[in-house]
């Protein structure tokens, strides 16, 4: 009796030992990783790039695509490119946006609006072209707004979106891969368009600035130099423009030569006909 009394007092002795400890902290996790809290993809420049990490206690099964090394998911609109949409963090990343957001917006809208963006792109840039060669070129007292706003209506109404169609027909027509596509493409875009859309567009300027009976002679004295001209321009332009510009930029890329071609086009189109 004596003896299970003391086994007795033991375990009792025992249980309130245990009772009376502090509760144990779960274990540990067996994996501990850094997650960055900003993207290491980043466009910033690394002097100033400075990621900062956060420590992560997660089991590994309950871990994110790109920290666990499994297949990323499908990119949003911010992933990869800003320093994060994480609540503020990614200065630079922000600033990277900023920069390009002009060209974004523009290229959005050259996607959802081809026709209407082209010619836009295009009126501006005659525009700009006959201004520059007045002031410049004929060192005009003051600006012909009659000329001006009939040269820029065509590159609204003509220029642009014959461009666009012209471009995306050709594309379809040409099939061939390779250097001999853009060959081919170069040969009927320079020696069969252009010749013929220079023609039409000086008779059709000459027509609306009110000499429809000097449209004749105009051709007669510039079209076969203006074609020349163009050549001179165009043909090294068109055969990089045909080889690494994407078709749906192809009239972009254009535009921004033709700044050049609208001074040179503006002035051979408001020359006088001489007379003979």
């Amino acid at each position: 009796m004596a003896s299970m009394a003391h086994k007795s007092l033991l375990l009792r002795r025992a249980f309130t030992t245990l009772s009376s400890r502090p509760p144990q902290p779960p274990p540990l996790p067996s994996r501990i990783f850094l997650q960055p809290t900003q993207s290491l993809t980043s466009t910033c420049s690394l002097p100033h790039f400075k990621p900062q990490f956060r420590f992560c206690t997660s089991p590994l099964s309950a871990l994110p695509d790109n920290a666990s090394g499994g297949p990323r998911g499908p990119r949003g609109p911010n992933s990869g490119s800003g320093g994060g949409g994480g609540g503020g963090e990614g200065e630079e990343g922000a600033g990277g946006e900023d920069k390009w957001s002009f060209l974004s917006w523009y290229l959005a809208l050259l996607e959802k609006y081809p026709v209407a963006v082209k010619a836009i792109t295009s009126a501006i840039l005659t525009l700009i072209g006959d201004l520059i060669c007045q002031l410049v070129i004929d060192q005009s007292q003051s600006i012909d707004l009659k000329r001006t706003f009939t040269f820029t209506l065509l590159g609204f109404i003509l220029v642009g979106p014959t461009l666009h169609f012209w471009y995306l027909y050709l594309s379809k027509l040409v099939t061939l891969p390779g250097a001999s596509g853009v060959l081919l493409r170069l040969v009927i875009d320079q020696f069969l368009f252009a010749p013929t859309f220079i023609g039409v567009f000086l008779a059709t300027l000459v027509t609306l600035e009110g000499g429809p009976s000097q449209a004749v002679p105009k051709l007669k004295q510039e079209w076969f130099s203006s074609v020349v001209a163009n050549w001179q321009l165009w043909i090294p332009f068109q055969f990089l423009n045909f080889s690494f510009v994407p078709q749906q930029f192809q009239v972009l890329a254009a535009n921004v030569v033709s700044l050049v071609w609208n001074v040179i086009l503006s002035f051979k189109a408001h020359k006088e006909v001489v007379t003979k």
